[in-house]
């Protein structure tokens, strides 16, 4: 599953024996896989901070979550021809999603610990403010192009009425620059071929003989050409119309025909220079975690990824990419590694809040292994920590039970602090 549960416990010594007992019947009970979730040591500040942090937190967090999802509708719209690929480009420092979550590591360069924590979260703010910025007015570029040619195409492929006639046409099956002659286009129904030739000459004076030929072909009917003198056009036209062939109002244009072709030719080469297929191998290595404040045996010890490079690196060696696909790919990796460090911001927060000074407690990521086993990985999280707040544990059980001077629903309040991260983006 792309589902993770984040909690946190007090770190004495009962709740981290709380923390074993519950990995140890999750892992016996194939209920999920846990690893411990390394948050460095912040500036508390004052406990009124925290509060007003703690709201200003759960905005930046749903923010962040709305930027990613529609980054990756991006990512999902510009690779229209290779959807596949698209988990591929959906990557954080280098890596998938999942790697990056059961194996984060806090960024003191990007965002450093010992700043006060509303700076932090200010920097953060700011940081994803100017990625949906520039996302908006990128993506309405592309849009704009995307929409010029879908106009384009929908006049080169509707029917003999309505479609353009520039690919079909050609400067042969006209008389040009003649001052008393001009050549029409004329649409005839398929069950009328044989009626237009036998009366196409006669539907008025002056019409050239045998000037007709058919150039174009669609399911309802033929285009044919026909030359005849200006001044008898109108006269034409009204003929024509009375034996149901219709006459396009085209005159070839050498210079407007070119222009056209140009246009879409490079409307077709600017919207696929926005993507080109590419692939992003993923880096593997090792590293060891850091526990927060309490030092207990690791919940699970994985290798963890290597980050390997930059983004800023991954970015300038991009060449195979189009500009909009590479600047994705870079900013959904720092939008997503900014959501991460938000809900690590948060469980911090609200441990300080819940659990009180002196700061000492530990933070746990869950990873379900089936949707079917959550409700039974809840029973087993409420039953080791129910010490933590009987009230809420027993309203878990019983919905009909209030929990004084909470403002949240039940369902979002557990004895332990717990906040959920989905990355299931492409569904």
């Amino acid at each position: 599953m792309s589902e993770f549960w984040l909690i946190s416990a007090p770190g004495d010594k009962e709740n981290l024996q709380a923390l074993e007992r519950m990995n140890t019947v999750t892992s016996k009970s194939n209920l999920s896989y846990n690893t411990k979730f390394a948050i460095p040591d912040f500036k508390v500040g004052t406990l009124d901070s925290l509060v007003g942090l703690s709201d200003e937190l759960g905005k930046l967090d749903t923010f962040a979550e709305s930027l990613i999802k529609r980054m990756t509708q991006s990512v999902v719209d510009v690779m229209e021809d290779s959807k596949g690929k698209v988990q591929e480009n959906l990557l954080a420092n280098g890596v998938d999603l999942t790697s990056f979550v059961t194996h984060f590591e806090w960024d003191m360069a990007k965002y450093p610990a010992k700043q006060p924590l509303v700076s932090v979260v200010d920097t953060l703010a700011k940081q994803l403010t100017q990625i949906e910025t520039d996302l908006k007015s990128r993506i309405a570029s592309y849009n704009v192009l995307k929409t010029n040619l879908e106009n384009l195409e929908k006049k080169s492929t509707g029917n003999l009425f309505t479609r353009t006639l520039s690919d079909i046409v050609s400067k042969e099956d006209f008389v040009l620059d003649s001052e008393y002659l001009i050549t029409l286009l004329v649409i005839v129904p398929k069950s009328s071929y044989a009626q237009w030739q036998k009366t196409y000459e006669s539907l008025s004076d002056m019409v050239v003989p045998r000037s007709t030929k058919l150039i174009a072909e669609d399911n309802e009917g033929g285009l044919f050409t026909v030359t005849l003198f200006r001044k008898v056009i109108n006269d034409f036209k009204v003929k024509a119309k009375e034996n149901k062939f219709t006459v396009r109002e085209f005159y070839y244009d050498e210079k407007e025909i070119k222009r056209e072709r140009e246009e879409m030719t490079r409307l077709l080469s600017d919207k696929k220079q926005q993507y080109q297929t590419s692939c992003v191998a993923l880096k593997k290595g090792s590293a060891t975690y850091r526990d927060h404040k309490v030092k207990v045996t690791p919940l699970g010890n994985p290798a963890r990824p290597a980050a390997g490079q930059t983004d800023r690196d991954r970015e300038s060696e991009g060449e195979g990419e189009g500009p909009l696909l590479r600047w994705l790919k870079v900013n959904f990796s720092e939008a997503f590694i900014a959501w991460i460090h938000i809900k690590a911001l948060r469980v911090f927060v609200e441990s300080v809040l819940r659990y009180g000074l002196p700061v000492n407690f530990q933070a746990v990521l869950l990873q379900p292994h089936k949707k079917s086993a959550t409700k039974r990985l809840r029973e087993v999280l409420n039953s080791v920590f129910r010490h933590l707040d009987e009230v809420a544990a027993a309203s878990i059980l019983d919905a009909s039970v209030e929990i004084p001077g909470l403002q949240l629903s039940n369902q979002d309040y557990f004895p332990y602090v717990y906040f959920h991260i989905d990355l299931s983006l492409l569904d």
